[in-house]
C-alpha cells in the first residue's frame, strides 16, 4: 500500500462510530473535569482520538498545562481517600516493557485554557486489548524517564473503556 492510499482511509474512519469509547470525570478534587476518548479500530493499528473539558488552566505567563495520559490496567475508577482512582491500577504493560514503552503509554494532553484535545495512531494494543481498562490524565507532564510511570503526578481524572 503506498503512503498516499493511506490519508483517505483515516478521513473515513473518523466518520465512522468509534469501536470503543471511555468516559472520562474527574476526582473530587478536579470535578469540573470531563470528556471522551474514544478508539478506532484501523488497518494501521488503533486511532485514538480524546476532548477534554475542565482541565486546570494556566497559572503565570511560563506555566504549560501538560498532563500525563495513560491507559492503566485496572478496570474501575475507584480507589480510596489518598488514592481517588487507586483500582485503575498501574500503565497497561502486558508485554512487560521499560517506562516510556508500556502499551498503555500515551502522548501527553496539551492543555489549551481549560481543554484538550489529542489524537494519534498507535500499533501497541488493539481495542480488544484494552477493554475493561481505565484511561488516566495526571496532574503533571509524564517525563518519559522515571520508572515505572514517568513521575506525572497524581490521578486527576478516570474513564473505564467500553465497545460501542
Amino acid at each position: 500500500m503506498n503512503k498516499n492510499s493511506v490519508y483517505p482511509r483515516f478521513g473515513g474512519i473518523l466518520r465512522r462510530r468509534p469501536t470503543a469509547q471511555a468516559s472520562v470525570r474527574g476526582s473530587d478534587r478536579y470535578p469540573e473535569i470531563y470528556g471522551t476518548v474514544e478508539f478506532y479500530e484501523t488497518p494501521f493499528g488503533v486511532m485514538v482520538a480524546a476532548q477534554i473539558s475542565g482541565l486546570p488552566s494556566p497559572v503565570g505567563d511560563c506555566y504549560s498545562p501538560v498532563f500525563g495520559f495513560h491507559i492503566h490496567g485496572g478496570g474501575s475508577c475507584t480507589g480510596n481517600a489518598d488514592d481517588p482512582f487507586a483500582n485503575a491500577g498501574m500503565h497497561y504493560d502486558p508485554r512487560r516493557c521499560p517506562h516510556p514503552y508500556h502499551a498503555g503509554d500515551l502522548p501527553p494532553l496539551f492543555g489549551a485554557d481549560g481543554y484538550a484535545f489529542s489524537m494519534f495512531l498507535t500499533d501497541r494494543f488493539t481495542v480488544d486489548e484494552i477493554i475493561g481498562k481505565t484511561v488516566i490524565i495526571h496532574s503533571r507532564p509524564d517525563d518519559f524517564t522515571t520508572q515505572p510511570s514517568g513521575n506525572s503526578g497524581v490521578k486527576m481524572a478516570c474513564g473505564r473503556i467500553e465497545r460501542l
